[in-house]
């Protein structure tokens, strides 16, 4: 698949999937993000993990909040991204730093300085679908498979159910599949050596 039918393809999954989240109403969306928070603060990964580098939710997205406070509750260091450069840059983050918005809407803390990316031990990443070999389609600026490349950190998509297709996502070579997903309703372990790329 040459780029621009790539892109094509990427941009359809985003607007089909965007409009069924975005149909949740809020009270199934703080109903479900809640067994997600359950799931993924239940993970070997996770509950063994120093620092988490999660993301801060905003639309329709799985709320974050909750499971900022779970983690931080267990003395886990918690990172959001913040975006320099057009790079991402984790800082640590408790609830009531400073903080301000993005452009698109995802809140990003200021006034300090970044963490080294390799102490992470787990990153939490958001996209707008994912499929069952661990393919994701973000937003469509690459920030995290351009963090994401050479780290040691396990990589956890957070996700509704409706966000994991049965069909392979349409990928490029540079975009990186996510270790495991969580949804409300199961923990997925892709098998990464099963994956192709177009």
């Amino acid at each position: 698949m040459n780029s621009a039918a790539l892109k094509r393809a990427k941009r359809q999954v985003r607007r089909t999937v965007l409009e069924e989240r975005d149909a949740l109403s809020p009270r199934v969306r703080a109903e479900w993000g809640e067994q997600i928070v359950r799931r993924v603060v239940d993970m070997p990964e996770v509950r063994d993990a120093r620092a988490v580098m999660l993301f801060s939710s905003f639309g329709s997205e799985v709320p974050t909040g909750p499971l900022i406070d779970r983690l931080r509750e267990r003395a886990i260091v918690v990172a959001l991204p913040r975006i320099e450069e057009r790079e991402l840059v984790p800082v640590a983050y408790t609830p009531g730093d400073p903080v301000r918005t993005t452009s698109f809407g995802a809140l990003e803390p200021i006034g300090r300085d970044g963490l080294d990316p390799a102490s992470l031990d787990v990153v939490g990443v958001p996209g707008v679908a994912f499929d069952r070999l661990g393919g994701r389609v973000g937003y469509g600026g690459g920030y995290y498979d351009r963090f994401l490349r050479g780290l040691p950190a396990f990589r956890i998509g957070i996700a509704f159910g409706l966000q994991v297709l049965e069909d392979p996502l349409p990928a490029g070579r540079f975009d990186l599949p996510v270790q495991a997903i969580v949804t409300e309703e199961e923990t997925i372990r892709p098998d990464l050596n099963s994956r192709s790329i177009s």
